[in-house]
């Protein structure tokens, strides 16, 4: 069960989420032909140290993955998540980047996401970045104490089917707040009353991940890169939100 915020940590988790936003905004400036990956990590991490947080990515580990080594996730077209930066890596013009950050204040954790072009993109591309955006949003309004996960879940995967694109299952949104990844897992699709209970004071991060045609992934051999297994371009977007008594507070909105 996730361990809540006590009242005197708020503060830092929001101050954590206003750090977290600044400096993913910063990166996003940043986006632009012939800029390599390692550059927008640099440009992630000065930013949040700068503002007196920790990156809460660089060196973290979970089973057997090696230690992740960079602050900053780039994930370029057909990589969903957690793409490692590299200095031989360039943006060019057609490119869509994922880029996930997160913040570690005095202890109190926040996750971030977001999905821009790079240049000139395709209709399907802008569509597929539009729409994770929307229901991320959309989510966040539907959110409230007394709603499951699998409302939230069953929300999201109805709004994004309606709009002809797909769910990815492998990956989820999950608890966060006193951890980088806590309880519960917060998944994009779900059956309507079931999954934990969302409670007031409870932070989770919603991260929707769509794509088009399939949903099966791949994992690259650096054991992080997550690619579409088929090739097809993909978008992803975060907030950490903490239930308050009658909806969501966005702690990583500017």
């Amino acid at each position: 069960m996730q361990r809540k915020l006590l009242p005197e940590q708020l503060a830092d988790f929001r101050k954590s989420g206003q750090i977290l936003a600044t400096a993913l905004a910063e990166v996003v400036v940043y986006v632009k032909p012939g800029i390599t990956t390692a550059n927008l990590d640099d440009i992630a991490e000065r930013s949040l140290r700068r503002q007196g947080a920790q990156p809460s990515f660089k060196n973290y580990k979970t089973g057997d993955t090696p230690r992740f080594p960079a602050s900053l996730c780039v994930s370029i077209n057909d990589e969903l998540v957690h793409g490692i930066p590299s200095e031989k890596r360039f943006l060019k013009n057609g490119d869509i980047i994922s880029l996930d950050l997160g913040a570690n204040y005095y202890g109190t954790f926040t996750d971030m996401a977001v999905t821009v072009a790079v240049g000139k993109i395709t209709a399907e591309e802008k569509k597929i970045i539009d729409v994770t955006k929307n229901v991320l949003d959309t989510a966040i309004k539907f959110v409230k104490p007394g709603i499951t996960t699998g409302d939230l879940g069953s929300m999201i995967d109805e709004y994004v089917k309606k709009n002809n694109l797909l769910v990815i299952r492998d990956f989820v949104g999950h608890g966060i707040g006193l951890m980088p990844h806590d309880e519960p897992q917060v998944p994009n699709f779900g059956q309507p009353g079931k999954g934990t209970i969302l409670e007031e004071g409870m932070a989770i991060a919603i991260e929707p991940m769509l794509t088009t045609r399939d949903i099966d992934v791949k994992i690259a051999k650096d054991g992080w890169t997550v690619r579409m297994a088929h090739g097809q371009h993909c978008a992803h977007f975060e907030h950490t939100i903490l239930i308050t008594k009658t909806g969501a507070e966005i702690i990583t909105k500017l």
